[in-house]
């Protein structure tokens, strides 16, 4: 017995230790380069890495005590090239999986021609924007951003006004300046049965009702294409939909609709007022989704759609949790003020380590 409570001990004492560790698993084929870390704490440090362990499929693993606490650190390529974006946090006992990218922060646009409808009979352009990192780091997988009027997003040529909402420039700089995650961004077209397609029956003027055909294009026939041919994180925490005016009740439409597929929706300028006020007066049951609202002061609807937020709010909407409203000083009912903001819901729907799993 005086032999074994030793090696009990000492097992004991080396399982704790074990089992108080602090892992990043950082995932990138770095060739014959090196993965450090650098990091506020320990042995690490901002100036000099110290070195991961090369493991298989271009896995690198670092692992310091959790005695230090949270640590915030990057991984660093070589002796030279930090991780573009953010740093990231480790929380003490944690192993974090981590997809990092060190090239230029460019995202680039793609689009998908004549891409067919069944539930709308017509067919359309998808205009998808993979992130900087999509052909550089094939071990990443993305969450995904659902947009209607695709053709306004990204290139003042294809869109309709000649003025673009700059989304790839916008993110391409959120991301390098580590506030927003990497996405892809799926801008579906709106096509010439736009008002139908975006709106439910019926508004005295403008009829409309197309929209639950145009959802179960995008959650039937959109989705599935996109995460079959894209490396996309398809869950409903990773996916989320977003437009403006007509285009901003489809995303509400949508996302309560379907709330085991999306979990945020982003409603910049919503024409709530459609069908006197039907959306805000006829609200479905509460459903785990948040909402992003916004809307200018220069004749774009915020009384509407500041009912539809106080609406919200009274089905158990909590704000600044379930809600996120924000009123923009002088803003119109137009591209370049939705240009002049987009940035806002962009990075409430996917800010910087939202995606990062921490076990």
């Amino acid at each position: 017995m005086t032999v074994l409570r030793p090696l009990l001990f000492t097992a004991a004492l080396v399982t704790s230790l074990a089992a108080s560790a602090t892992t990043v698993r950082i995932h990138y084929n770095a060739g014959a380069a090196s993965v450090s870390v650098r990091a506020d704490k320990g042995p690490m440090s901002w100036e000099k890495g110290a070195l991961a362990t090369r493991g298989d499929a271009g896995v690198w693993t670092y692992t310091w005590p959790d005695a230090l606490g949270d640590v915030a650190m990057k991984p660093a390529l070589g002796d030279d090239k930090v991780a573009i974006g953010g740093v990231y946090r480790i929380k003490a006992g944690a192993t974090a999986d981590i997809y990092p990218f060190f090239g230029a922060p460019f995202g680039k646009v793609t689009t998908v021609d004549k891409f067919a409808s069944p539930q709308l009979h017509n067919s359309r352009t998808l205009r998808i924007f993979l992130p900087a990192s999509y052909n550089e780091n094939a071990a990443k997988r993305y969450p995904v951003l659902y947009m209607q009027d695709g053709q306004n997003l990204f290139d003042a040529a294809t869109s309709l006004y000649g003025v673009t909402w700059g989304v790839g420039t916008t993110i391409n700089r959120l991301v390098a300046t580590g506030v927003m995650e990497e996405v892809i961004v799926v801008g579906i077209d709106s096509t010439p049965d736009r008002i139908p397609e975006y709106t439910p029956c019926c508004d005295a003027q403008y009829g409309g009702g197309k929209v639950d055909a145009y959802g179960a294009f995008v959650v039937d026939t959109v989705k599935p294409f996109i995460d079959k041919n894209y490396r996309t994180l398809p869950n409903k925490d990773n996916t989320a939909i977003m437009g403006s005016s007509l285009g901003a009740l489809a995303a509400v439409a949508i996302a309560q609709r379907y709330p085991d597929l999306f979990s945020k929706a982003a409603a910049m300028s919503g024409s709530f007022w459609w069908n006197d006020r039907a959306f805000i007066t006829k609200l479905p049951p509460r459903v785990a989704v948040k909402f992003y609202l916004d809307a200018g002061t220069k004749n774009d609807s915020l009384a509407e759609v500041t009912l539809m937020r106080d609406a919200l709010v009274k089905q158990g909407y909590v704000p600044d949790r379930d809600i996120v409203f924000h009123t923009a000083d002088g803003a119109a009912h137009n591209e370049a003020a939705w240009a002049a903001r987009v940035e806002q819901p962009l990075t409430w729907l996917f800010p910087w380590g939202a995606t990062m799993p921490q076990q």
